[in-house]
């Protein structure tokens, strides 16, 4: 009983530095994202992706990229610029770009991995998307509009009530995306946490292949779970802390926001088993690219911030320790109530 004790609290200490760590990325990427939401409204969005073409789901995949959509909640609003007259292409080339990244976590991978990941993984998500818009165009040379059945019932877009832009960018940059990523964003960094205490530095280091064994193995691991863009970093940190290469960890970045299996549910009863099947292989092929160019132009060291924690508390750095701990605490503020409500805000 002791041990499972002195274990757990350990656990729940290791995800405390790394809330803090992540804290005040995350709380930017909440500012930013509500700026863009704010600033872009849906009208606008959909209508730089109605016509089928290469340029057209390109828009739609660089449209995708800072939006903050998980892989669950951007289905509704894929829907909705299909129903609105998107192409298939760019519903596609969106539903397959927007999950994977976010103006959150692009802040947060940039300060936690560095520009070269960051640049990676941006790229990945603009590549899926095209091949997958690209794939889902090849398959369904000819348009048709989907009929109310296929939107499953959903009313017709109604005009929003008045906001301002400041009540807008506080409602959703600072409750709504909060509450909508604090269950996976819980999981990824309780499991993290749990794999760092559990499992030695290094411990695959030498145990699994490097290159495009270990890549397929984060691809079986990413596909069918659920974990948001910005959920899934803690996760990304730990596989990096057990010896997997940051290509393979990159392979997670791109394939576990992509898909999960609501998704995947969603997708065969809407384009069928061939169309699916595609869309998992733009995912992957994506993901792959990420990995060996990562691995290729990666030539940094990276550096746990577990292991690099204890530097807060040098007695020159004891500001730093107490914003950190008050940037965590803004966080674990705005997260909580999405741990138990369920927010019926559009995202």
């Amino acid at each position: 009983m002791n041990a499972f004790l002195d274990t757990l609290v350990k656990v729940l200490g290791a995800a405390w530095l790394l809330l803090e760590e992540m804290s005040p990325y995350l709380l930017l990427g909440f500012l930013m994202a509500g700026l863009l939401r704010a600033a872009l409204t849906p009208a606008m969005i959909r209508r730089h992706m109605g016509r089928p073409g290469l340029g057209q789901i390109l828009k739609a995949s660089l449209i995708g990229v800072p939006l903050p959509l998980c892989s669950c909640g951007v289905i509704p609003v894929g829907l909705s610029i299909r129903r609105q007259g998107g192409s298939r292409g760019a519903t596609a080339a969106f539903l397959a770009a927007t999950p994977q990244t976010s103006v959150t976590s692009i802040v947060a991978t940039w300060a936690l991995l560095g520009p070269i990941v960051t640049f990676v993984r941006i790229l990945a998500a603009v590549l899926s998307g095209v091949l997958a818009g690209l794939f889902i165009e090849w398959t369904y040379p000819h348009e048709a509009s989907l009929t109310e059945e296929d939107i499953h019932g959903q009313p017709t877009d109604t005009p929003a009530p008045t906001e301002s832009f400041w009540r807008k960018l506080w409602r959703h940059g600072f409750v709504v995306l909060p509450r909508d990523i604090a269950r996976p964003f819980a999981v990824g960094l309780l499991l993290a946490a749990l794999l760092t205490v559990l499992i030695p530095p290094g411990f695959f280091q030498g145990r699994v292949p490097s290159g495009l064994l270990s890549y397929m193995v984060m691809l079986a691991v990413g596909l069918p779970i659920y974990v948001c863009s910005t959920g899934s970093l803690p996760l990304a940190l730990s596989f990096l802390h057990m010896g997997f290469s940051p290509g393979s960890a990159l392979v997670f970045l791109v394939a576990g926001p992509a898909t999960n299996a609501a998704t995947l549910a969603t997708l065969w009863t809407r384009i069928g088993r061939r169309g699916t099947l595609l869309y998992l292989l733009a995912i992957a092929i994506a993901a792959l690219f990420a990995g060996f160019l990562t691995d290729l132009l990666w030539r940094g060291e990276w550096v746990h911030p577990l292991s690099s924690a204890h530097a807060h508390h040098a007695p020159v750095g004891e500001w730093r320790l107490w914003l950190s701990r008050l940037g965590g605490a803004a966080l674990l503020l705005l997260l909580l109530p999405g741990l138990w409500e369920r927010n019926e805000d559009e995202t």
